[in-house]
């Protein structure tokens, strides 16, 4: 939440006084009730018996679902924190606001993921607060509207757990701001119907959509702080590397063959003489073949 003005402080204080909670409490009750648009909170605070639910018009859950006295000042503290916001520019938002669950906890039952069109509460605060601002001056460029301005007005918006989301059907894009950064996803052809935070702080982030419940990381990031993500590092590849090929030692290699003895020479050519005499072989067919024969000697 915003740093508070020394006109929210003293209003936080009066509150606090008003109805026995201590001004921390009141101030974690208001940065909720701002985050459901003035007309609904989910809060999470020791002097509330932690986790619970408001909206206005009397739907009140609490942990603590017997304490009926705690969940009246809680109901008492929620209006008036209602009205004061009423009065306040720039702390109402256009468009619906989508509830989230946390995970392992009861964040709502059938109210869980479903969509309220924020009133804003009517009245004004008891002791006339008027229209001085609840909260120090925004740098410029930061505010209600915390996406980047050329995605435009949001189709719904949300916070839990220092979460931020805000879902722009039209450009099909999906901006969530945690840890001072603001992230701002492609949804694809989802048609995004709610959200939950899976774990009770700093969880993944879902949606669900005609595909089921998927997990915002799964998405392409368009940009962070207004800047394009980094391209992913290419793949380094080592060069080639030369192997010799390798000599077959002596001893593998194949032996050359042994000449033939001198008596088997002979003996052919006393074969082929005995063709060439019966007129088998020509006299040039002879003497080749004998020519050959000797040359092996």
């Amino acid at each position: 939440m915003r740093q508070l003005s020394p006109a929210g402080q003293q209003a936080v204080n009066d509150i606090a006084q008003r109805h026995g909670f201590s001004p921390d409490a009141v101030a974690s009750m208001l940065g909720s009730v701002i985050d459901g648009n003035g007309s609904m909170a989910q809060f999470n605070h020791p002097e509330f018996a932690g986790s619970g639910q408001w909206m206005r018009g009397g739907m009140i859950m609490l942990s603590d679902m017997f304490n009926n006295y705690l969940k009246g000042r809680v109901d008492g503290l929620c209006t008036e924190l209602s009205n004061l916001v009423a009065n306040q520019p720039d702390l109402i938002r256009t468009g619906s606001f989508q509830s989230q669950s946390q995970g392992g906890q009861y964040q709502g039952g059938p109210y869980q993921n479903s969509q309220y069109q924020g009133s804003g509460g009517s009245g004004g605060m008891e002791a006339g607060f008027g229209a001085a601002s609840l909260f120090v001056p925004p740098p410029p460029g930061q505010g209600a509207n915390w996406w980047p301005a050329d995605l435009g007005f949001a189709s719904s918006t949300g916070a839990q757990n220092d979460v931020r989301y805000a879902y722009f059907a039209d450009s099909r894009r999906l901006a969530i701001a945690t840890g001072g950064h603001v992230t701002v996803y492609d949804t694809l052809d989802h048609n995004i119907g709610g959200f939950s935070q899976q774990q009770s702080y700093g969880g993944s982030l879902s949606f669900t959509s005609q595909y089921g419940l998927v997990d915002v990381a799964g998405l392409p990031v368009v940009s962070i702080d207004g800047q394009a993500p980094p391209a992913p590092p290419q793949p380094v590849y080592a060069p080639p590397v030369y192997v010799p090929p390798v000599s077959m030692p002596p001893a593998f290699e194949s032996p050359a063959p042994a000449p033939a003895a001198e008596g088997d020479i002979f003996a052919a050519i006393e074969k082929l003489a005995a063709l060439h005499a019966k007129g088998i072989l020509t006299d040039q067919e002879f003497g080749a073949k004998k020519a050959e024969l000797l040359s092996r000697l």
